[in-house]
């Protein structure tokens, strides 16, 4: 006779509580956010955090959650934004339009300019390569 196998749940692990998520996010940030734009140490302070997630998401060290099966047709509506506005900020930028149309990343520059902002920035950004690590 066959005995009902039950799946132990797994106990989260100390990265995956937002207990410790986030603030480890929120130092990472505020580091970051220190840091000039467009600078040597920006440049490589980026690289390296981007390539800590990337080796975390490679790697197994982090639980994952379920990806969805299938996208929803509703999908559509989030991605072609997101694509015309790719197409519109590469073609500023290969074409070198300057001030007639500028790219995106010219237009936050001023707004960039302030620590807390980047620091904010840096925390979108940690924050949704954390949930693409997940995945």
């Amino acid at each position: 006779m066959e005995q009902p196998h039950e799946i132990a749940a797994e106990a989260p692990r100390v990265w995956d509580r937002p207990v410790v998520v986030v603030p480890v996010l929120a130092i990472l940030s505020l580091v970051g956010g220190q840091l000039p734009s467009f600078s040597t140490s920006a440049n490589l302070y980026t690289i390296g955090t981007g390539g800590v997630l990337v080796w975390l998401g490679l790697s197994h060290r982090v639980p994952r959650r379920p990806a969805p099966e299938r996208l929803r047709s509703g999908a559509i509506w989030w991605v072609l934004p997101v694509v015309v506005f790719g197409v519109f900020e590469g073609a500023t930028f290969v074409m070198a339009a300057g001030d007639d149309f500028p790219t995106f990343s010219r237009l936050a520059d001023p707004l960039l300019e302030d620590s807390l902002v980047r620091s904010a920035a840096w925390f979108a950004w940690l924050a949704a390569f954390w949930g693409l690590v997940r995945r």
